[in-house]
């Protein structure tokens, strides 16, 4: 079999049985009883493919059929191949230059200007509101939901989160707030309804601002909260709060210092910021080949250094930071058993192969952040150092009163 030798190395924890395009079967890993994985490779031109680009093949295989899962589930091989490339990555001389010449070019695949982020936008975003309404929470919240306590709902969980993060914002009646990458506009109703301020939010795709401005009238909130299909670096005014959640990760390093420094001239003197998204663990890498060709072109989640570095350069105060390690392996793996729950309807709407693509998707997003060195940040910034109480012991009193609110 092509793939072999480079089995052989890699698979060093776990069991993994692959039964090649002849029908033989090959066993990778420690001899330490554990219930093997097994996948069918469908002919040799797939194992020339994995061999050559893994990274990218690998998707496209599973996509095509060319691979099967015969024993044990899609998020199980994940889990083997994110634990085992890991290491592998830490071992491989091949690895490490694949890993370098990622980090090289990507000023190039996350060159985000306003027209083409658009664009990069409307790929992923402006599928149909069915497809999303299908998988994720009532709410439409589309990022990590905040778990609280074990047991916690999906939709437990996404209200947790935004009160999360209206507690950290520090609201009070009347203030002007300006919603970054507003989505369908959940937490924006959220924040005027709770907390009686005034929202702008501002998305690149049309499927949402349309859906969030229809929420908006029904609601009977239209008169204070607005979504416009604007680049936020097309917003002017100054705001007394802001706030971004998953949109960070499709700005691009090279945007950083563009994106803090127009944040620091929409936020008023006093005001307070709160950036919600996607980073790494292990230092600045570069994007799965794979999720940028098929899902998020022109993403990427940074390593906190890198953004923190980007606020210092900006001259606004970092005032509070939190890493949300497992909840969003938690929220991708609702999802995923939402989506399973409804592939046959999904299949009717697009095809067996955007299923596969979406399965294989969000079972590798998962054992991203259960094995692959994944984490979600909460960033509070500042322009002053009084902005925010000395304690953080607000957070948890602010979020009772909203809690309360929401009754």
């Amino acid at each position: 079999m092509l793939i072999e030798h480079l089995l052989r190395d890699v698979v060093r924890k776990g069991s993994l049985h692959v039964v090649d395009s002849n029908g033989r079967t090959h066993r990778y890993g420690p001899d330490d009883g554990s219930t093997p994985v097994v996948m069918r490779v469908r002919d040799r031109w797939t194992e020339l493919r994995l061999l050559l680009n893994p990274l990218v093949n690998a998707g496209e295989a599973y996509m095509d059929g060319g691979i099967e899962i015969l024993q044990g589930s899609l998020r199980e091989w994940m889990a083997l191949c994110y634990e085992n490339f890991e290491l592998a990555s830490q071992r491989r001389q091949s690895l490490r230059v694949r890993n370098a010449v990622g980090r090289a070019f990507r000023f190039v695949t996350q060159h985000n200007p306003v027209g083409l982020a658009r664009k990069h936008v409307a790929h992923h975003y402006d599928l149909s509101g069915e497809l999303f309404d299908l998988i994720l929470d009532t709410d439409r919240q589309y990022s990590c939901a905040y778990f609280p306590t074990p047991g916690t709902s999906l939709e437990q969980a996404q209200d947790a989160k935004k009160r999360h993060i209206a507690a950290k914002l520090l609201l009070k009646p009347g203030m002007r707030v300006l919603d970054i990458g507003s989505g369908w506009g959940g937490l924006a109703l959220y924040l005027a309804r709770a907390a009686q301020v005034h929202v702008t939010g501002v998305t690149l795709s049309i499927e949402q601002q349309q859906a969030a401005t229809a929420r908006a009238k029904a609601a009977g909130l239209s008169d204070r909260v607005q979504f416009h299909l604007r680049d936020y670096r097309e917003e002017s005014g100054q705001f007394d709060r802001i706030v971004s959640v998953g949109m960070f990760e499709h700005v691009g390093v090279k945007h950083f210092s563009e994106f803090f420094a127009k944040l620091r001239g929409l936020l008023a003197e006093d005001g307070i910021a709160l950036l919600h998204a996607i980073g790494r663990f292990d230092g600045p890498g570069a994007t799965n080949p794979w999720l940028r060709k098929y899902i998020f072109p022109g993403g990427y989640a940074p390593a906190l250094s890198e953004v923190t570095a980007a606020i210092e350069r900006s001259r606004l105060l970092l005032t509070d930071v939190e890493i949300l390690r497992l909840h969003y392996a938690e929220t991708i793996k609702e999802w995923s058993r939402r989506f399973a729950r409804h592939r046959d309807r999904v299949k009717s709407m697009y095809d067996e192969r955007f299923c596969r693509m979406w399965e294989f998707y969000l079972a590798g997003c998962e054992m991203s952040f259960r094995h692959g060195g994944q984490m979600v940040f909460q960033i509070q910034i500042a322009r002053s150092l009084g902005a925010v109480p000395l304690t953080r012991d607000y957070i948890g009193s602010w979020e009772h009163v909203y809690a309360q609110a929401a009754e």
